[in-house]
């Protein structure tokens, strides 16, 4: 089982082993994660099992279906991308396998944007 140690946690455990130290405490500033973004956002996403016409009742159609990889072979199944605002979801055949946060600004560090 792992432990995660939030944001605001590690800051006090930064300015307890600084102080313990004898060194002068300083808050510091950084770039927001893409992770701890996710983590306060809603989780108005689709599912993984969706079908491609359950997101598109949902979420409505996609601002662009990005071209299908793989499926050249039987043991490759076809991946299909669809490409929202917040998001880019990815398919296996016409079922949701995984789903992509897109940066909210270029400062953000997190995935690059979905290949085109």
């Amino acid at each position: 089982m792992r432990t995660l140690i939030r944001p605001a946690s590690l800051a006090l455990l930064v300015l307890a082993s600084s102080t313990a130290l004898g060194q002068e405490a300083r808050v510091v500033e950084g770039d927001t994660l893409l992770i701890e973004r996710v983590g306060e956002e809603p989780a108005n996403l689709p599912t993984r099992g969706m079908s491609m016409a359950q997101v598109e009742a949902r979420f409505g159609a996609p601002s662009e279906r990005l071209d299908p990889r793989g499926g050249q072979k039987r043991q490759w199944p076809t991946i299909n991308r669809w490409s929202y605002p917040a998001f880019t979801v990815y398919f296996e055949r016409s079922k949701v396998i995984d789903v992509v946060m897109a940066k909210a600004s270029p400062g953000e560090i997190g995935p690059k944007p979905a290949a085109r």
